[in-house]
């Protein structure tokens, strides 16, 4: 009985995963991830939208890690990363939420992102420009443009020109232009219905095909885990203030709704021990 009930749970679970794919969209990271990873045509489309000029693109890879250099420092996983044939550094973000689009936040990537440019013995003067673009889902900065740029600027308002660019795309524009049908485009949860092949094509192929959707499946698996672990730490620090079942119960109750798991799956991805789930499932 007891490993029907777990069959059961697992098929309904790679149901819950199957659903996730469906209603994603490229603002999500992890599609967005796939579909730009090594695709030339579906990046240049990108940075020369947003840009608004000519880009050739020598290389792009979807969730790139940027290690810090130092013991137990920050890292980052660009959702991607290119270069240009002139040696100029791309970093391009989507964020669903605010919170992930913060100021600071860009700064960090920015800095990550020259950091890698120079080898030893370079000049400063080789360092070549970098773009970090957030594209967020909601109008980050709530004055209804479709871009905002970012620059410094010296006291009597010349440009310091450092060749860091910091780009904030409004996904939520909706105009006519060609910027407007791509964002259009990147937040269509569907397989057609695209302005720009390049973009249908990827989605499709991670939607539609038998190869393209387990990849997809396992990408979303992984992202489930991890969120999980995530939430582990913070109901070890809930238990560490004296706050041990009030943690675990948050913890799960967030697992279930974020992640479509149940509290099952939820409890053991928290690792909870078997013969604590009872009581806990009684308290949610």
């Amino acid at each position: 009985m007891g490993s029907k009930i777990n069959s059961m749970e697992e098929k309904e679970y790679l149901e819950e995963i199957s659903a996730i794919v469906d209603n994603m969209s490229l603002m999500d990271d992890e599609l967005m991830a796939k579909v730009f990873d090594e695709n030339l045509p579906a990046t240049t489309l990108l940075l020369s939208t947003i840009l608004q000029k000519e880009i050739e693109i020598e290389s792009t890879k979807g969730q790139f890690d940027m290690r810090s250099p130092l013991i137990g420092g920050r890292s980052i996983r660009l959702d991607v990363h290119a270069k240009e044939k002139n040696g100029e550094h791309f970093d391009c973000e989507v964020q669903r939420a605010n919170e992930g689009a913060s100021p600071r936040r860009v700064r960090f990537h920015s800095a990550m992102l020259d950091a890698r440019m120079l080898k030893a013995g370079q000049s400063f003067d080789e360092l070549k420009d970098s773009y970090v673009i957030f594209i967020t889902e909601n109008d980050y900065y709530g004055e209804g443009k479709p871009l905002y740029y970012v620059d410094r600027i010296v006291d009597d308002n010349k440009r310091f020109q450092d060749g860091n660019h910091i780009i904030y795309v409004n996904a939520s524009y909706e105009g006519d232009d060609d910027l407007g049908k791509f964002l259009k485009d990147m937040t269509n949860k569907k397989t057609s219905g695209f302005y720009n092949k390049e973009l249908e094509e990827g989605v499709r192929h991670f939607k539609e095909t038998k190869e393209g959707r387990e990849i997809m499946s396992e990408a979303v698996q992984k992202f489930a885990e991890k969120y999980a672990k995530e939430y582990a730490k913070e109901y070890a620090k809930e238990y560490s203030e004296g706050q041990y079942d009030k943690g675990i119960v948050d913890s799960i109750k967030n697992i279930m709704k974020n992640m479509k798991m149940s509290a099952e799956q939820a409890m053991d991805a928290l690792g909870i021990p078997k013969s604590e789930h009872n009581k806990y499932m009684t308290m949610l």
